[in-house]
């Protein structure tokens, strides 16, 4: 993956937790092709950036906290 690749599918996970529309990563991975572990860790790098990302287990979805 390169590191265009990957900035796109972080902007594009990021939109989608902005939007309360990420309710499963195996979509998403099968639409960018790679697996759910890589998007595992895109989320873990958008937290150390400083977004306040959260999942619920109740709605299986992420969500960013205020």
């Amino acid at each position: 993956m390169t590191y265009a690749e990957r900035k796109e599918k972080e902007e594009y996970l990021l939109y989608l937790i902005k939007q309360k529309r990420l309710y499963s990563l195996k979509e998403v991975a099968d639409n960018f092709d790679c697996s759910e572990r890589t998007l595992k860790r895109i989320i873990f790098h958008l937290r150390d950036e400083g977004y306040n990302i959260k999942y619920c287990r109740k709605k299986h979805k992420y969500f960013l906290e205020e």
